[in-house]
This record gives C-alpha cells, structure tokens and sequence, in this order.
C-alpha cells in the first residue's frame, strides 16, 4: 500500500493528494459565536482546501448561540447528536426542530441562531463554501435577549 508522499510522487492527472485530518488536528482558531465550540476540520490549512470550509460545532445543553450569519456563504449543517432548533430571519421570526440525521441549509446573508433546549450536549458539523471561515456576529435583538446572552456567555455582543 502506497504512502501519500508515494501517491503525490505517482499522482496522474490530479494535482492533489486525498487528505484525512484526525481530530487531534482539528483548529479551534477559527471565528466563533457566543454559545457554540467551532472546530475546523476541512480548511486551506488543514487540508489544501480551495473552495470548502468543513467543522464541528458543539452546542452545550440549555445553550442558544448568538445571532449571526455567513456573509456570503452558503452553509449546510448536518446534526450528528442532540435534539435542537435553528431559528432564522431579521428577528429569528422562525423555527425549526432537528434531530439527529437532519440536514439544514442556510443561504447567504440569513440571520440564524441554533438552540440546543436539552439535557444533552448536541453536535453538528458543518460545511460552507469556502476555505475561509466567515462568521458575522449580530447584535442581539432586544434588551432582554442582550441579558440572556450576558447571562448565559458571559459577554455582551461581538459585531463586525
């Protein structure tokens, strides 16, 4: 059995050897949301990656992530464990449940949240269309909410 440095010296038309990341070599130096753990798995450091960005996020149990979007980058999350919910719109207006299996596509540019309302700690890996990782934090909607994520992260809003 060949060793990637043999397969790269054998390559044929491909330019690129197939990469596996272990989680050892995950990057937790990657923007994040108040309320969720993100971890790069698939990036340009990681993998060569050129146009895909691929992560791990856990959600703690009774945990709602900050609202925030992915500039313009399309996302697809799919959830692994954890029952939870994704809110989306200007005022997260609406809502979904997941559960473990699902798939969620968010367009560019939606203003979402993702909520884990359980006991159990949830986790979702995620994949956007790009090497780089684009998180745009948003203001919290109102006073009450700016309490609950003081209360809950320990910080107030990150907006960029």
């Amino acid at each position: 059995m060949s060793t990637p440095d043999a397969a790269q010296s054998s390559q044929g038309s491909w330019s690129q050897p197939v990469r596996v990341i272990k989680p050892q070599q995950f990057d937790a130096n990657t923007p994040q949301t108040p309320g969720m753990a993100r971890v790069a798995a698939v990036s340009r450091e990681l993998a060569g990656s050129q146009g895909i960005w691929a992560g791990i996020t856990d959600v703690a149990p009774y945990v709602a992530s900050g609202k925030h979007h992915h500039g313009e980058l399309e996302t697809v999350i799919y959830v692994v464990s954890g029952h939870g919910k994704i809110r989306w719109g200007d005022q997260l207006e609406f809502e979904q449940d997941v559960e473990p299996g699902d798939f969620i596509y968010v367009p560019p540019f939606v203003p979402h949240q993702e909520i884990n309302p359980s006991a159990e700690p949830a986790r979702w890996v995620i994949v956007r269309n790009s090497q780089e990782p684009v998180v745009v934090n948003l203001e919290p909607l109102d006073a009450t909410q700016q309490a609950a994520n003081e209360a809950t992260h320990g910080m107030g809003p990150s907006i960029e």
